[in-house]
């Protein structure tokens, strides 16, 4: 909600009128519209009949919402992927990326032009470069720049970034891919785990033999991972806890002993809990999966607390 707020302000401070009329306006399109819409895409679509031109403004990062195109924006690059080479369905080239942040959140960047991607190959766009990028779109959650998009350092100084994603209280309906979201939502699905061993040094997933690609044969650890299916209400979706955080659920010594698995399943399905984690895209299956970062039990104070607020 905190995005859509930034957004609505952003919207009422360009039209000259107050934040609770702008809302209004919101309110009502959606219901014109049966619903169909979030409040982030009817916010646009006000902003539209109010003539505010986002490709004129420079916005900041957390105004972004999905569908946006031709947005213009200044960050600092707070991680820089090194650039790599794709060859799919017939195509090849190279691509590049780096998360991009300003005082409000950050967001992953897709380069895709060539002349884009050599100025991070020549050294010129590299960790901490301030840039100004015009023209870009959202896609899945990211900012793609394409070949008439532009990118350049900007000699605009920015010191204090938001390194960590913003987490956001969503409903699952309403899920992005790349979005850090958190949601009440009830535990409907619970799979029996499954085991994979990782070497002990990259931490990369070992091959039958106990070799890792890159340090060879290694003592490797012994990982788990447990699919679940949680609901709110709005929508579902399938999510992943991986070793760590399967700990907030059970003991992670006991999940080889069936039985006591299987108990624990049965107290588990139907909760509900609070949940929170990271939106990725299953291109396989056409989908979006939810890898969880943490989940806990609803806290009955908090929750009187924020419905008061």
């Amino acid at each position: 909600m905190e995005n859509y707020f930034r957004l609505v302000q952003f919207i009422a401070d360009n039209a000259g009128i107050s934040r609770e009329e702008i809302e209004r306006k919101i309110e009502a399109k959606q219901a014109k519209l049966s619903g169909l819409i979030s409040k982030e895409g009817a916010a646009q679509v006000i902003a539209a009949e109010l003539n505010i031109n986002f490709d004129k403004q420079l916005l900041k990062i957390a105004h972004i919402v999905p569908g946006m195109r031709k947005i213009n924006v200044i960050g600092k690059i707070i991680e820089l992927v090194p650039v790599r080479e794709y060859n799919k369905n017939g195509r090849s080239g190279r691509i590049g990326s780096f998360v991009l942040a300003d005082d409000t959140s950050n967001i992953r960047t897709v380069l895709w032009d060539e002349h884009h991607i050599e100025l991070i190959v020549a050294g010129e766009i590299r960790e901490d470069s301030v840039v100004e990028i015009t023209n870009a779109s959202v896609r899945n959650g990211e900012l793609h720049l394409g070949s008439f998009s532009e990118i350049k350092i900007s000699d605009k100084k920015i010191n204090d970034v938001v390194v960590e994603k913003p987490v956001v209280r969503k409903d699952i309906y309403h899920f992005m891919p790349n979005d850090t979201v958190s949601a009440r939502a009830f535990i409907v699905q619970l799979f029996e785990p499954k085991f994979f061993e990782i070497c002990s040094v990259c931490r990369k997933k070992v091959n039958e033999l106990k070799e890792c690609l890159e340090h060879g044969k290694v003592i490797p650890e012994r990982r788990a991972l447990i699919g679940l299916v949680i609901d709110d209400g709005s929508d579902s979706i399938r999510g992943t806890l991986f070793h760590e955080t399967i700990e907030n659920i059970m003991p992670y010594h006991e999940l080889e002993n069936a039985e006591i698995f299987s108990l624990k399943k049965k107290e588990l399905l139907g909760k509900e809990v609070l949940i929170t984690g990271t939106v990725k895209r299953n291109a396989f299956f056409d989908s979006n999966d939810f890898i969880v970062n943490d989940i806990k039990d609803i806290d009955v104070d908090e929750l009187i607390e924020e419905l008061e607020a």
